[in-house]
């Protein structure tokens, strides 16, 4: 039941017209000009209570900003941030740190 369920939303979304054009990394990195206080214009946070997002995932961006525009999930910054977004706003920033290509130097 559940893998019909599962087979079925996927065809919905695969079948559903386009509402929003495609995200623009450059337009969110013009955005992005708020965020650089406390998440920084390369992602990677200012101060020690926000998340890096460079290199995060596009859809988990998405999905973490609409929920504070709805009022979904809660943060006393972010909320006000989130409210005014449009959803093509949010696809532009999270296009822009989702590009933003990182690396990691493991100990020896």
């Amino acid at each position: 039941m559940i893998r019909s369920e599962i087979y079925l939303a996927i065809l919905a979304l695969l079948v559903a017209p386009a509402v929003s054009h495609a995200a623009d990394a450059k337009a969110g990195r013009a955005l992005a000009a708020q965020c650089q206080v406390c998440h920084g214009l390369d992602g990677i946070a200012k101060i020690p209570i926000a998340p890096h997002l460079a290199g995060e995932s596009e859809i988990y961006l998405q999905s973490q900003l609409k929920a504070f525009r709805s009022g979904k999930r809660e943060h006393e910054m972010m909320t006000v941030v989130a409210k005014d977004l449009s959803d093509q706003e949010i696809a532009d920033l999270a296009a822009w740190y989702a590009s933003i290509a990182i690396s990691v130097t493991m100990p020896k």
